[in-house]
């Protein structure tokens, strides 16, 4: 094992993974029903959808949250927290670590979330309209506020230091894994416990997304609804879940022996100040955060072998990514294998650049490149190479991942395969 000289920053590996998805409870299961090209959507079961022009999402299915926390204890948490909690776990035991950890203090939790316990908030804001505030639960606040979930982990797995909540949207598993990866490199931590978390299936939440037109209505084929670049796409599909990994300095991991899925070499975040939910028309926001995370990880264009899209089947978000990418690669974009996670699991907000992270790693373990479903008839204005609908082998050493979310809020992680 090389030691580092004192002008070398940590470097930061995943060592393990964990996710709630609608294509699995955990990341194998996943990945295997991504290879396959399976969809996680279908007809909402979570509330009463039947007067809406939506009536379709991706859902965890069968989530039984009592078998990560007793049932006590789970009724004073909101669903996003619940979610967290069991990725969590997973990918703490897949890293080979017990119950707790032996320094807690130098293990953090970085998580993102878009709406946290917004869901339950509203619930209960119903409860409270009719019947007054004797039926408000006391342990209201506990679940709704965004912190909950890397609170709740971090005492759970009594994880005592650095600690943050990224508020993001559909950047902030993006922005936590990529600030748990600053701030090992830092010094603050040997390991962080880092991703995403969403469970935003609810009436409110459809009727604002629907209020803006950004909703697939492709009811009565719900598979076929998350179309990314497709010229047929008719809007993006709710998903909810959560994922987790496991960051760890390298050295740490390597004295214990710990498996190695990948290397974060890479970050970047900014915001296009553009609108609070189109994308800047000529992408430059995205363009200058590829640009910006290559430039970090220290590769070239010419060194990166797949990109993970953000892709959310909007009419505008999938060709401004398409500009940005040809913009940054240039005529390499076009040999570039791309693929759309979001067209079998729909976008989980908070949640999706957690569950994109966990894709990239499992591309570098494998070497195979995941399917972008219901890729049919491409959009002229999205020209790439998109991996339509049937996956395939690939070399690949170094991944990117793009997150760019509502308010312009972009975020691009790294990967690289170990050993490099």
């Amino acid at each position: 094992m090389q030691s580092l000289t004192p002008t070398q920053h940590p470097r930061v590996v995943i060592t393990g993974l964990g996710a709630l998805t609608p294509l699995g409870h955990t990341p194998e299961e996943f990945w295997r029903n991504l290879l396959a090209g399976k969809s996680g959507v279908g007809p909402i079961t979570l509330f009463d959808a039947s007067n809406y022009k939506t009536r379709i999402a991706a859902e965890v299915k069968n989530f039984d949250a009592t078998k990560y926390v007793d049932a006590k204890d789970a009724r004073r948490m909101g669903r996003a927290t619940l979610l967290a909690l069991a990725a969590a776990q997973d990918a703490i035991r897949d890293a080979g670590f017990g119950e707790h950890f032996d320094d807690s203090e130098r293990v953090g939790v970085v998580l993102g979330t878009g709406l946290g316990g917004f869901a339950e908030a509203i619930k209960e804001h119903h409860e409270f309209a009719r019947q007054g505030t004797g039926r408000v639960s006391p342990f209201l606040a506990a679940v709704i506020l965004p912190n909950m979930p890397a609170f709740f982990v971090a005492k759970h797995y009594r994880a005592h230091g650095f600690n943050s909540t990224v508020v993001t949207t559909c950047a902030a598993g993006t922005d936590a894994i990529g600030a748990s990866a600053e701030a090992i490199r830092r010094g603050d931590a040997d390991v962080m416990l880092a991703g995403g978390t969403d469970a935003i299936i609810a009436d409110i939440i459809f009727t604002a997304f629907g209020a803006m037109r950004a909703l697939s209505t492709r009811n009565d084929d719900p598979a076929r609804a998350s179309r990314p670049f497709d010229k047929d796409r008719d809007g993006l599909v709710i998903g909810e879940g959560a994922a987790v990994v496991v960051l760890e300095n390298l050295e740490h991991a390597l004295a214990r022996g710990a498996k190695i899925y990948a290397e974060v070499i890479g970050y970047a975040a900014n915001c296009d100040g553009f609108h609070f939910v189109a994308p800047e028309p000529n992408a430059t926001g995205a363009i200058r955060a590829i640009q910006a995370a290559l430039k970090n990880a220290g590769v070239t264009t010419e060194q990166v072998d797949y990109i993970s899209a953000h892709a959310t089947s909007t009419q505008l978000n999938d060709p401004a990514e398409t500009l940005a990418i040809k913009t940054v690669f240039g005529e390499r974009a076009y040999k570039i294998p791309i693929s759309a996670t979001k067209s079998m699991v729909g976008h989980s907000m908070g949640a999706a650049g957690a569950m994109e992270a966990i894709v990239c790693a499992l591309t570098l373990r494998d070497q195979k490149v995941h399917p972008t479903a219901n890729l049919d008839a491409p959009d002229p204005a999205c020209d790439l190479d998109y991996v339509p609908n049937v996956a395939r082998d690939a070399r690949v050493e170094i991944a990117l991942s793009n997150s760019f979310g509502f308010g312009g809020q972009n975020a691009c992680l790294v990967l690289t395969k170990y050993p490099n």
